[in-house]
């Protein structure tokens, strides 16, 4: 339950955070620098209770997730928020479900998707056209490029997510959370370093609120939640993990219209409707077909 209200609460307020974070801070080295520093905290915990011990196969497992899931889900999440509102922002990145059953199809062991689960499909692609093409506000657009990199983060997202499932020999969670932290972390920073986001850069450039939230980041959104994601991966079934993204657009929208002062349009909301409809569709629909194949 603990594991639950993590993702559902703390990760729907880091995407206010991350919009405030990079006001000042460049996208990809704030990003990696978060990672970097909580997967450093985490590890020195683990190496103090004697639970640092890891495979050459469960490093290069979590190397991959941790591409994955950070710097490909992530990382492009934080980039994208340097121009859309963080609202906006999470419904988009609501649609992961979607994706999640998409590429879950493309295994090759994958299950075909139930016409319940297609109509979920179809309601959730078309509240995203409706949501993109509203714009932030009238008479003001999405950055389209920006809104792909959110689509490519699902993708990225959704393989992370699976790889990390079916994995052998995978590390237990806490280790594998500590791993993805670490080596995604340190791809991001490169990505960053390689982006020339450090020329020009100063600590003078920094405001006081920006470092709060990036440390909000590493404390909540790294150290508490994102464990509680990789628990959640082993201990429960995808069709309830997933569920947050259905909760997380909720907070974020609210949070970033109470503390930021976000356009909340009409259309948003018939949007937001509409996706977390096509969500709780092939949650539910996913649920009772692992319900079936167990029965």
């Amino acid at each position: 339950m603990l594991a639950f209200a993590a993702i559902y609460l703390i990760w729907g307020s880091t995407y206010l955070a991350i919009r405030v974070a990079v006001e000042t801070l460049p996208p990809f080295v704030m990003a990696g620098a978060r990672f970097v520093v909580a997967g450093t905290i985490a590890y020195a915990f683990l190496a103090y209770r004697g639970r640092a011990r890891v495979s050459s196969r469960q490093i290069w497992d979590n190397a991959i997730v941790g591409g994955l899931l950070l710097v490909g889900g992530n990382g492009l999440v934080v980039w994208a928020e340097q121009a859309i509102p963080s609202g906006i922002t999470t419904l988009i990145i609501s649609v992961s479900p979607l994706f999640m059953v998409l590429t879950d199809w493309m295994l090759p062991s994958g299950a075909r998707p139930t016409w319940p689960t297609l109509l979920g499909l179809a309601l959730g692609f078309g509240g995203l056209v409706l949501l993109i093409g509203g714009g932030v506000s009238p008479g003001v657009s999405l950055d389209l490029w920006r809104c792909a990199g959110l689509m490519i983060a699902c993708l990225s997202w959704s393989f992370g997510s699976l790889y990390s499932r079916y994995a052998k020999n995978p590390a237990e969670p806490m280790t594998a959370a500590t791993l993805q932290m670490l080596l995604g972390g340190a791809m991001m920073l490169v990505i960053g370093f390689l982006r020339g986001e450090t020329a020009g850069f100063h600590a003078g450039l920094l405001t006081l609120r920006s470092v709060g939230a990036w440390a909000y980041l590493v404390c909540a959104g790294s150290l508490i939640a994102f464990p509680a994601y990789v628990y959640l991966l082993k201990h429960s079934t995808p069709a309830r993990v997933s569920t947050y993204a259905y909760v997380n657009p909720v907070v974020a929208v609210v949070l970033g219209w109470l503390v930021l002062g976000e356009p909340v349009t009409s259309r948003t909301l018939l949007a937001s409707a509409i996706i977390i409809a096509a969500v709780a569709i092939i949650t539910v629909q996913r649920s009772r077909n692992a319900a079936k194949q167990t029965a």
